[in-house]
């Protein structure tokens, strides 16, 4: 059976709290900063994560939440330009420390790069979005960690198609089944899925009502010895209370154990 040489994590919601004040802020600056008149509020944008992508997001925003704008005649360079000057306010937050880590995030990182399990990134946000977050962490992480960083538009279609994760697995040159996603969203777990990767879920605001029923583990953050995780769905922890490279290999193991079970 194989053994879990990797894990691949998602960014937002996943390393960090970004989404509710992190990108939705930022894109109400751009949105202030370009004359537009629109301000996306906690519940709107929780709707509006439904659709991977940032640039996506406005679009899909502009068809079904605000179509009487008047287009500009280049749509998609006017949407371009946002998209730009919201990663500009957000990584401003980033580098003044506004967006932590999440709990148990610095700590997982540590303990399974320094036992050689190898790390990756999988995600839809940009490259620099990424860069600021690790840069701007406290203590900061080096880029340098994760062997492969597959990020915004490396692949030409976004979660919840498998394409991120393939091309992770292809860069590293492994096997889904010796690698675990780590994700906070139902989008990211098809995504996941559907590039065969066994996957844990550590759920925020805006994902804990999503259907995981297909993860490995749902728990409410990563946890820290003394702030235990709450478990929210998935099998046996293994004595634990917060997730760890011995919990890890135990949640891969089984789940590979339980597909060789249905398979026999």
């Amino acid at each position: 059976m194989s053994t879990l040489d990797a894990l691949i994590f998602d960014v937002d919601g996943t390393l960090a709290d970004t989404e509710r004040d992190g990108h939705r802020v930022a894109f109400n600056r751009a949105f202030a900063a370009a004359g537009v008149d629109w301000s996306w509020t906690v519940p709107l944008y929780g709707e509006l994560l439904k659709v991977t992508g940032g640039k996506e997001r406005i679009r899909y925003y502009l068809d079904y939440y605000n179509t009487t704008f008047q287009r500009p005649a280049d749509l998609d360079g006017f949407i371009k330009q946002l998209h730009t000057d919201k990663t500009r306010h957000y990584t401003d937050m980033l580098a003044q420390g506004m967006i932590p880590l999440r709990t148990g995030v610095k700590r997982i990182l540590e303990e399974t790069r320094s036992k050689g399990v190898r790390l990756a990134i999988a995600t839809t946000t940009t490259p620099a979005n990424i860069t600021a977050l690790l840069e701007h962490s406290v203590p900061p992480i080096p880029e340098s960690w994760f062997e492969v960083i597959a990020a915004g538009e490396i692949v030409p279609v976004k979660k919840p198609a498998p394409d991120i994760y393939q091309y992770t697995l292809q860069k590293m040159g492994l096997r889904q089944d010796q690698c675990l996603a780590i994700e906070d969203s139902e989008n990211g777990l098809i995504s996941a899925r559907q590039a065969g990767l066994k996957t844990v879920i550590t759920i925020n605001d805006y994902t804990c009502n999503q259907n995981f029923s297909e993860a490995a583990l749902v728990v409410d953050h990563m946890g820290e010895p003394g702030q235990p995780f709450s478990v929210l769905n998935g099998g046996d922890v293994n004595g634990f209370n917060y997730l760890n490279l011995e919990l890890l290999k135990h949640i891969h193991a089984n789940s590979l154990l339980a597909d060789l079970a249905v398979k026999s």
